[in-house]
Order: C-alpha cells, then structure tokens, then sequence
C-alpha cells in the first residue's frame, strides 16, 4: 500500500521539518494558552500583574519576536547556505533554544495551578528539540559540499 521512499531526506530538508514542527508548536502554545478566553475565563499571568499600557511588555514583545523569528532565519539560512561557519552556528542555535525550552517547561511547572496540557505540549517541543539538536549536528559534521542542501542522499 504505502511505497518506502527510494531515497533519504537531506540534512537540510529534516532541519527545515523540523524547524517549522517547532514553530508550529510554539504557536499552538500560544493559542492554546489563550483558548480559555473563548470560554469567559481569564489568561491573566499568575503572578497578577496587569499591564496598564503596551509599552509596560514591549520588552516581552520583541523578545517574542526574536524567539519566533530566529527559527524563520534559521530555515532560509538553511535552504540558502551550506557553509561550515553557518552550520555550526546553527547547531548552536538549536542548542540554544531546548535550553530555552527546558527552562520554560521546569518554570511551568513550578506555577500553580498546573497546566498539564501545556506541559505535554512543552515536553513534545522539548523532544523535537532535541531531534533537531542531533541532526544539526549530524549537518554540522559532514563533509562540507558531500551534497546539495536539498537534494536527498542516495
């Protein structure tokens, strides 16, 4: 019924899968985070405090901006280029974000009342992370010019 593929995806087509897997998932975070307004409840922040104006979470603002944004340039940069330097990076890159993620899910859990959907959600972005972290690695290993970013391996 189901053919097994002929070939293997490339480095860069699995970190770009993976990339946009996570970026999927940290947008349903966020949406999921909000779901309970649709139901007349409050996503107030539990630690209480009501921003008065937007300029109060500006900084919370750009630094969201950058966590979703890296990701996006992290997927151009890996459909564009196949430099050494860049790999490595990248690979830092993706280390950087599952020490960001695990730090947000022990956070989580340490606030009452316990989300537990988020949670579950935060340790499957936690674990594409760390898939992400293994083939960026892979990437940043190989053979520089062993193939075309996109082409798949033979």
């Amino acid at each position: 019924m189901f053919e097994q593929p002929k070939e293997r995806p490339s480095f860069a087509v699995k970190i770009i899968a993976l990339w946009t897997v996570f970026l999927l998932g940290t947008i349903f975070h966020t949406q999921l985070a909000l779901i309970p307004l649709f139901h007349g409840l409050s996503v107030l922040a539990p630690h209480g405090q009501v921003a008065t104006d937007i300029s109060e979470i500006s900084a919370i603002l750009w630094l969201m901006l950058a966590f979703f944004t890296i990701p996006l340039l992290a997927i151009i940069g890996t459909c564009l280029l196949d430099s050494r330097r860049f790999r490595l990076g990248h690979f830092w890159v993706t280390v950087i974000y599952s020490v960001l993620n695990l730090a947000h899910l022990v956070v989580d859990l340490t606030i009452p009342p316990i989300a537990w959907y988020q949670i579950a959600l935060m340790a499957v972005l936690f674990l594409v992370g760390l898939v992400l972290n293994r083939v960026a690695y892979q990437w940043a290993k190989e053979t520089h010019g062993h193939r075309h970013r996109l082409q798949s391996a033979h």
